[in-house]
Formats: C-alpha cells, sequence, structure tokens
C-alpha cells in the first residue's frame, strides 16, 4: 500500500488539521471545506484516523459534528470555523471551535476521539459571561488546545492584523489583535487565568524576531521534550511557522518556517507572492505537528480549483535537530508514505506537490489566475467518490512536479499519459524543475473533451527522483494521470 499526498481520497476536502494521539490511533480533525464552495467550511465536521504504525490506512470516522447541533445555528447557515480536540481529566473529549459572525469560542464533549459531539456551552469567564464579549476581550478565533502533563489546561485563541495599517482599526472593533492565552478549570470551559496577549503583532514587531513572520491565525500549540511549541500562520499566509518557550503563558521565541503550500524557501515577505519562487498555488494555511514513535509529521493544506474554499490536507515528514529546533518541511507527493513512490505503475496527477504557469505561481484566486495559470480541480460533485480530480489548463511553459519516485527498484522503459483538450506540442520530462535530465518526450496532439493517451519511451535512475512535466507547445492540456510502464 501507498500513500500521497493529499493524505486522504481526492474527494475529500478538509484543511486546517490538527493532528493527535489518543490510544493506539492518531486522529486529524479540522475544518470541512466543499468542492468549488462559496465560502470556507461549509460541510459539517467529519473525522478520519490512521493506526499510529500503518500511516497509510487512513480509515473515515464519519460526520462528528454537525453545525446544526449549535443552538445558535439551527438553521445551519453559519460556517464552523477550525476546530481542536483535547482529552479532558474526567478522560472525555472536548471540541473547540468559532462559528461565522460571532465572537465566542464554543465547546462539545464525547466520551470517544470521534464519537457524536454533543454542545455544551461556551468557554467562559469566572463571572460566566462568554470569552470575547466584554470590552475588553479581542474575538477568540481559531482555538489550539493542550492538556499538560501536570493537568492544567492550556487554551490559545486569536487573530492577528495581517497589514500595519489596519492595526488601529482592530483594536478600535476588537478584532484581530494577537494571539491570547487562557488556563482552564478542569471543566474545561471557564477560565481560570488570563487572558494573556502572546506575541507582537506587525504593528510592534522591530527588533523582536518576528519581523514578517508576525502571528495572523491559526492558533496550535504542543509540547515536545519539555518546551513548548507555538504553531501559527504568519502575515505570510501560505506559511507555518513556530515560536518556542519554556512556559505555556508567555516568553515565546520565533523559530522558523515549518511548512509553506508554496514550497516557498527561506523568508519571502508578502510582497513578492508571484514568480518563479512559488512552486504551487498558495493561499492561506493551518495545522500542527504530530510526534510519533519519535518521528514528527506537519499537516497543513493545500489549495484547488483556483479559490480560497476547496482546501485538501497535505501531511510532510519534519526534522527536529538536537538543539529542538525545526527544519521546513519539503512538499511532497509521498507525504506520509515513508519513502519515494514506487516507480513503476498508474499515477493521479491530482497529487502533483509543485504546479506553476511558465512565469511561476501566485494566489489561487480566479482573479489573480489568469489564462495562463494551470490548476487542480475535478469533473464530479462535492464528496463524489470518485470525482475525477485533475490538473486542467496546461499551457506553453507549464510546469507539474510530483516528487518523488523509486527506480533503483524497477526500470520503467515507457511513460504514457492520459490528458485530454485541444493541444498540440510536447510534455517533456525531467528529473528536476530546472537544468535536469530529460527523461521523456510525449508528442501531444488531441483535439478532444475525452481522455486520451500518449506515450513515448522512458529511462530514470535513482533511489529518490523527481519527475517534472513541462508542457511546450500550442492550446491547453488537461492532465489526469500517468503510468509507468516496464
Amino acid at each position: 500500500m501507498q500513500v500521497f499526498n493529499p493524505y486522504l481520497p481526492n474527494y475529500e476536502y478538509i484543511p486546517d488539521g490538527e493532528p493527535h494521539v489518543f490510544g493506539d490511533r492518531l486522529y486529524v480533525y479540522g475544518s470541512h471545506d466543499r468542492f468549488n464552495g462559496e465560502k470556507f467550511c461549509m460541510n459539517d465536521y467529519v473525522c478520519w484516523s490512521t493506526p499510529v504504525d500503518n500511516l497509510k490506512d487512513w480509515r473515515f470516522e464519519g460526520v462528528i459534528y454537525k453545525k446544526t447541533q449549535d443552538p445558535t445555528n439551527p438553521e445551519g447557515d453559519k460556517v464552523m470555523y477550525a476546530p481542536d480536540v483535547a482529552q479532558g481529566p474526567d478522560g472525555r473529549f472536548y471540541l473547540y471551535y468559532g462559528l461565522a459572525d460571532q465572537y465566542e469560542l464554543n465547546v462539545a464533549v464525547c466520551d470517544t476521539p470521534a464519537g457524536a459531539y454533543e454542545y455544551v456551552g461556551y468557554v467562559v469567564h469566572p463571572d460566566g459571561t462568554p470569552w470575547g464579549e466584554k470590552d475588553t476581550d479581542f474575538m477568540p478565533f481559531d482555538p489550539g488546545i493542550l492538556v499538560d502533563d501536570d493537568g492544567r489546561i492550556h487554551l490559545y485563541a486569536g487573530q492577528g492584523p495581517m497589514f500595519a495599517k489596519d492595526v488601529e482599526k482592530n483594536k478600535a472593533d476588537r478584532f484581530r489583535d494577537s494571539a491570547y492565552y487562557v488556563e482552564l478549570e478542569p471543566d474545561m470551559k471557564t477560565i481560570k487565568r488570563g487572558p494573556i496577549r502572546l506575541l507582537p503583532n506587525c504593528g510592534e514587531s522591530e527588533g523582536t524576531g518576528f519581523e514578517a513572520h508576525e502571528f495572523f491565525e491559526a492558533n496550535s500549540i504542543r509540547k515536545f521534550n519539555g518546551k513548548y511549541y507555538f504553531i501559527y500562520s504568519s502575515v505570510q499566509s501560505h506559511e507555518l511557522v513556530y515560536a518556542t518557550s519554556d512556559r505555556p503563558d508567555g516568553g515565546f521565541v520565533y523559530g522558523g518556517t515549518l511548512h509553506s503550500n508554496g514550497d516557498v524557501k527561506g523568508s519571502a515577505t508578502f510582497g513578492s507572492h508571484a514568480g518563479k519562487h512559488i512552486k504551487a498555488y498558495i493561499g492561506n494555511n493551518h495545522g500542527s505537528v504530530v510526534e510519533i514513535k519519535g518521528h514528527y509529521y506537519i499537516f497543513g493544506h493545500r489549495h484547488t480549483n483556483k479559490m480560497q474554499f476547496s482546501r485538501q490536507g497535505v501531511a510532510e515528514e519534519i526534522f527536529m535537530d538536537e538543539n529542538g529546533d525545526f527544519a521546513q518541511a519539503e512538499m511532497t507527493s509521498c507525504g506520509l508514505n515513508g519513502g519515494p513512490l514506487e516507480g513503476i505503475g498508474t499515477y493521479s496527477a491530482a497529487i502533483c506537490c509543485n504546479l506553476m504557469s511558465k512565469d511561476g505561481a501566485g494566489f489561487s484566486h480566479p482573479l489573480a489566475m489568469t489564462e495562463e495559470h494551470p490548476y487542480l480541480t475535478q469533473d464530479g460533485v462535492d464528496r463524489e467518490s470518485d470525482p475525477g480530480q485533475y490538473i486542467a489548463n496546461l499551457r506553453d511553459g507549464a510546469l507539474a512536479g510530483f516528487k518523488y519516485f523509486d527506480f533503483e527498484s524497477f526500470a520503467p522503459a515507457k511513460i504514457c499519459v492520459q490528458v485530454r483538450g485541444c493541444a498540440e506540442g510536447t510534455l517533456q520530462v525531467f528529473d528536476a524543475e530546472e537544468g535536469g535530465n530529460l527523461l521523456a518526450r510525449i508528442p501531444v496532439q488531441i483535439d478532444t473533451k475525452d481522455w486520451t493517451t500518449a506515450e513515448a519511451p522512458f529511462c530514470a535512475k535513482g533511489r529518490k527522483t523527481a519527475l517534472f512535466f513541462r508542457y511546450e507547445g500550442s492550446g491547453a492540456v488537461d492532465f489526469y494521470s500517468f503510468t509507468l510502464e516496464a
């Protein structure tokens, strides 16, 4: 069995993934987007899990909480944003979430990690006022929860301004200010201490070490080797970064980038969100890190369908050094597979980890993705079992990258591609984005709405080899899959 990125079936759109180990299984909780949706998080919460001994065997746990279960949302017209889950001192499991157009944080509870959660109320101040409703509160957005080794319960929430020019406006409407910390009572919903402001925002970060990577949203908290890791989406939006401290309620120092859904390396700033340094179409990011048997994995999401509202979960192994610092994870097609994919067989084009026009990539948005840009989409409707996901609109110079394959164990002699469209040119296959070896040159002469096959001789070597498909020619190609044959 192999597993790819996205790590769930290609009909599933679960962003904002929070991975947690309960017992002998890894559970991922997240928002639930709708393919071709009109806004974020339109579907009910569902859960997927896999054994900790086999990160390839994902199981659908079903719907765990419906929008209409919240008493303030009986019609289900308000979406539920990114949730998080923790096991409380009583052994039960508590789900924290926020509804659109509301300032409060809501809590639901269940006896099992992925059973049917039931609404229990708001996170409240000691006097019973919901957190978010006092004049001194900022909106507690994107909750992250940790029950510590000593039984203390740490809850994080908030959103920061993306631009310095918006700082004063956000303070005035009590919306975006920063990440905030509260300690909860054992009932998992009454504030014992706080709120305490955690991080500088983009209007006040000079000299702090957070410059250009200030907090924006996506609060997540982990504890590794006695140190607290606060993971969040920075003002760059496409990246997940982290800060560390020896205590849960402050003193955080910026650590670095964990993941970029544009596979952007280094510290590219918001103003440079277009060009060849962006290797896939970007948008917001949200996720976290989980440790399993001495290995660490980062969960995030990617964007599809030329929009921000159809996001899919991706995951990679990530490496910590002896100082407790993480190196940025590369985006790959093999993700949780435990190594490169087999160099033989049929692979969906939807597992591409890099995708760009001849001039690079940029925002996943209809206004930004003009005619020359390729994109991921599907023929089927939302949650159809086989929606037919593919890459659309490969035009001259466009590139689709797949990393990585093992060509030591197998020696394919032919490559076949399933394509459609109106185009005349070639799909050239290289083992690197630039300056790589030419592995195949596949002629493409098509004028059809049906999927058709084109093929060519193929030759590749190596234990860890990338495949980059570059289209050169006229017209536009839709790319469904490729097959490596002996």
